[in-house]
């Protein structure tokens, strides 16, 4: 399902953080979010890998998982998934009915003085934890939407908690500095549930550090508490505190994914034991994660990232600085949302590139490909603007070399869309 009608009008209720809304629709559904044990994970970039790897642990151990991410790529149905399978249209369909017509009684409610229409996020993750909960999961992996302190997911009593990065992302919400996003992050931290940390910068790690003390929150860090050794060609090494692993098998691609396998592994050690995935289930999970759109080869002459920050640049750039030469693209097909660091992403990956082309899809959000070009006047390589992805996709691929399409989910979605993947 790539949408339906109830969420093309909520969308036109936009974003608003905060809780109280959510906590009082969910009691009003009888609190289906409490159903099952949750680990919460939140992250400038990361987080989704996170999930994925924690949830194929899991399934691996032979338990019922439930996941939620967003954003999706192609469809909706992504972001709700139990046991490794996206929800199907006939019932997500059916929830969002149930949903909208619980929230119209729920705001007519002689109480509900105080409610506000609920909004397309909140709408999806009361959708998914009543999946969760009629299709009784063992576990649930839930994903931070934005931020952490007042992201509607953050009415869950988790069993554990991670921040897998920080970085300068959503700064218009978040705050400007690292130490604001940090702090706005570090909201999911719960009193004496452990929280499971991955590399921070110092600025960062010294926040989350003080609201873990602040509510007593064991704090599990890397590299202290845990470490990642990603030994090319023999796999990956983590070294933590319940559990030695050699030899780990990542199918994601990129260095950056050995830390997340790290992060994803601490956060099951410190589940409840009946709960906890033994060694071989930590190996074949991680082993079998696949995750679409991250650092992709599609096609012998297509490449997919995510990238929308410098943060995931850089790590793109690692990563494309280590292919041989007749596989690394030569083409970048960028484009980007209007309040991203369009600069930031392009001076990481230009230098790698022979040429960039920019572009945009039809998602609101996005800057026009003129637009962006703007921006990037001053790169190592040229830059021309080539139209909607729709025109300029095609038009790229008839260059020489393989083409990288990053910037924007969205934008690696459509390309996905074209190719039918």
């Amino acid at each position: 399902m790539r949408t339906h009608p109830i969420l093309t009008e909520l969308a036109h209720f936009g974003q608003r953080l905060g809780l109280e809304r959510m906590a009082s629709f969910l009691r009003w559904l009888g609190d289906p979010h409490l159903h099952a044990p949750v680990i919460h994970v939140a992250g400038t970039n990361g987080k989704g890998s996170v999930v994925r790897m924690a949830g194929a642990m899991l399934r691996a151990q032979g338990l019922r998982v439930g996941e939620y991410t967003s954003p999706h790529l192609q469809h909706v149905n992504e972001r709700i998934v139990v046991d490794g399978r996206p929800i199907s249209d006939g019932a997500l369909s059916e929830l969002l009915e149930q949903l909208v017509s619980a929230r119209d009684v729920w705001l007519g409610a002689a109480s509900s003085g105080t409610r506000s229409e609920l909004t397309y996020f909140e709408v999806m993750t009361a959708a998914a934890f009543l999946h969760f909960c009629r299709e009784d999961v063992d576990v649930v992996v839930l994903e931070v939407g934005l931020g952490g302190r007042l992201d509607a997911t953050n009415v869950v009593s988790p069993a554990v908690t991670a921040i897998v990065s920080i970085g300068l992302d959503h700064t218009e919400q978040l705050g400007s500095d690292v130490a604001s996003i940090a702090a706005e992050k570090a909201g999911i931290i719960k009193p004496g549930i452990p929280v499971v940390v991955g590399p921070l910068e110092p600025a960062a790690l010294r926040v989350v550090r003080s609201i873990a003390a602040e509510r007593d929150a064991p704090l599990v860090a890397s590299p202290t508490d845990f470490r990642v050794d990603d030994q090319r060609g023999q796999g990956v090494c983590y070294r933590g505190p319940g559990r030695d692993l050699d030899g780990l098998e990542l199918r994601l691609r990129g260095g950056h994914q050995a830390w997340n396998a790290g992060v994803a592994v601490a956060l099951v050690e410190y589940l409840p034991a009946h709960l906890r995935p033994d060694d071989a289930a930590c190996r074949s999970g991680l082993a079998t994660v696949a995750h679409a759109g991250r650092i992709e080869r599609l096609t012998d002459d297509v490449w997919l990232d995510c990238a929308h920050n410098p943060v995931g640049a850089d790590q793109l750039a690692v990563f494309l600085r280590e292919l041989p030469d007749d596989v690394r693209p030569r083409t970048l097909l960028l484009g980007m949302s209007a309040s991203k660091d369009a600069r930031g992403v392009a001076r990481a990956l230009a230098p790698l590139v022979d040429r960039v082309f920019t572009t945009h899809c039809s998602h609101p959000r996005a800057m026009s490909a003129g637009e962006l070009a703007t921006h990037l006047v001053d790169l190592s390589c040229p830059v021309l603007p080539a139209g909607p992805i729709e025109d300029a996709f095609p038009m790229v691929r008839q260059l020489d070399g393989a083409v990288l399409v990053a910037g924007s989910v969205f934008l690696v979605g459509a390309v996905r869309d074209l190719l039918d993947a």
